[in-house]
């Protein structure tokens, strides 16, 4: 069991998902465990990013429905969002959990560092004037919110997320530079909250990297809603002024509004925390590892935000227990990145696992796909959500993506990555079933219409 003295085992540098999941499971392993975090642990994903934005988005639901209650029979009234109020809600729902890691830690005799630590060669990490030594150091040191070259961030007219999650207000008006997942739920919410909002996407879709049909599912549902977006073209430039910021496009088009929120992506933080001096390989400030996580420097790995994978929480929690258990001689298998669900929270929500159409064909498979539309679903009629279900499979093969859009199918996704990761077919779910009236029907009717026996579709 771990006694709290050096040498360690594992130095791990960070404590967001995915340095404080390898501590865990290395410390479950039996192993001699320090943990270095400059800030809180639960890093990005519990203080600045999934959580509070959740948190954020389920208070906009709530919003909506009150709005809308009148539809169901219920008569209620939005007196109006109180801000101070949200951010009480989302900061103890933030702390709870927080006393929960921090206790958990504790518990595995985990020992804390708090402070920043810099890599000062294999298997030594500074902290102040201290120097830990371990037999593997691993870096989990995260990621930032960017912004785009020449473009400043002041955090008063011209935000990032982490502004905008301590914003004191609602803004009137809003223009979001980035039509990915944070640039879409902080459109939902702000929308959902009352403010005007138009998103500024440089590719010709929002949330690009999903299958097609599914943003412009998304796309006719924010039409609906009255949020307003530029696609297919590139930022120019942003003045500030008394009221707010004037955004003028590459098209010449100008936006105004009182607030910018750059939703630009995230960039890893690697500088200046001598992982380069000490022989491990950066590129565009993400440090390059191979299927197990190991930098070219033996004994030292890398994950997280840090190496250029999927920036989810959830990918970080099973990149730190791979490399625990890579440490422990345990041989895992290494992850299939395909195999990652995503979701955005938006409303309606986009949740995706496998790979999508286009890449199928790419690939070279012979693709057959089926598109459950929720007007078919029960339960999705109960909640007065539109969208659909689609499935994309190898002919009289394997399920090779599941693609969604509407109210609360995050939820469904769940079962969908199990039939994806294991490598099922329509006719082995198809034999499944589902219970009624849940959204998760629509995961079954596209299965069982493609595995050539439809129930509820239009043929």
């Amino acid at each position: 069991m771990a006694d709290g003295s050096g040498p360690y085992d594992i130095v791990v540098l960070g404590g967001g998902s995915g340095g404080y999941a390898c501590a865990l499971r290395a410390a479950e392993l039996g192993m001699n465990v320090v943990l270095i975090e400059k800030d809180k642990v639960g890093g990005t994903c519990l203080h600045r990013g999934c959580i509070p934005t959740k948190a954020l988005l389920h208070a906009a639901e709530l919003a909506d429905q009150t709005r809308e209650s009148e539809a169901f029979g219920v008569r209620a009234r939005l007196d109006g969002i109180d801000v101070p109020a949200v951010h009480a809600y989302k900061d103890k729902v933030i702390s709870g959990l927080y006393k929960g890691l921090a206790g958990l830690i504790k518990s595995k005799k985990i020992t804390i560092v708090e402070g920043e630590g810099r890599l000062a060669g294999p298997g030594r990490v500074v902290v102040g004037d201290q120097v830990i030594e371990g037999r593997n150091v691993v870096l989990a040191t995260g990621s930032v919110p960017k912004s785009l070259p020449g473009l400043e961030i002041d955090g008063d007219k011209v935000v990032s997320s982490d502004h905008a999650l301590v914003l004191d207000r609602v803004p009137s008006s809003v223009v979001i530079l980035g039509g990915g997942v944070i640039g879409v739920e902080f459109a939902s919410v702000w929308r959902s909250f009352g403010a005007e909002v138009t998103i500024v996407e440089a590719l010709p879709h929002l949330l690009p990297l999903e299958d097609e049909s599914n943003s412009k599912l998304l796309e006719r549902a924010f039409r609906r809603r009255g949020i307003k977006y530029e696609l297919g073209v590139r930022f120019e430039s942003v003045k500030t002024t008394d009221t707010g910021v004037v955004v003028t496009l590459e098209n010449g088009k100008t936006l105004d509004a009182e607030l910018m929120l750059v939703a630009v992506g995230r960039g890893p933080v690697s500088a200046g925390l001598g992982f380069e001096d000490a022989g491990v390989t950066v590129d565009r400030g993400y440090v390059k590892v191979d299927e197990y996580y190991r930098t070219g420097v033996p004994g030292v790995y890398a994950v997280g935000d840090l190496i250029p994978t999927l920036q989810l929480a959830h990918v970080g929690f099973a990149e730190g227990i791979l490399v625990a258990e890579h440490i422990a001689g345990l041989n895992p298998v290494p992850i299939d990145y395909d195999g990652v669900p995503r979701i955005t929270y938006s409303e309606p929500e986009v949740a995706s696992v496998g790979i999508s159409t286009a890449v199928a064909r790419e690939r070279g498979h012979d693709v057959v796909e089926l598109s459950y539309n929720l007007a078919g679903n029960g339960k999705s009629k109960i909640l007065q959500t539109q969208g659909e279900v689609k499935v994309v499979a190898e002919r009289d093969g394997r399920v090779l993506g599941v693609h969604m859009v509407g109210s609360r199918v995050g939820e469904l996704v769940a079962e969908a990555q199990l039939i994806y990761n294991w490598e099922a077919t329509p006719g082995d779910v198809a034999q499944l079933i589902h219970p009624h009236p849940t959204q998760s029907e629509a995961l079954g009717e596209a299965m069982l219409a493609l595995a050539g026996k439809p129930l509820h579709v239009h043929n």
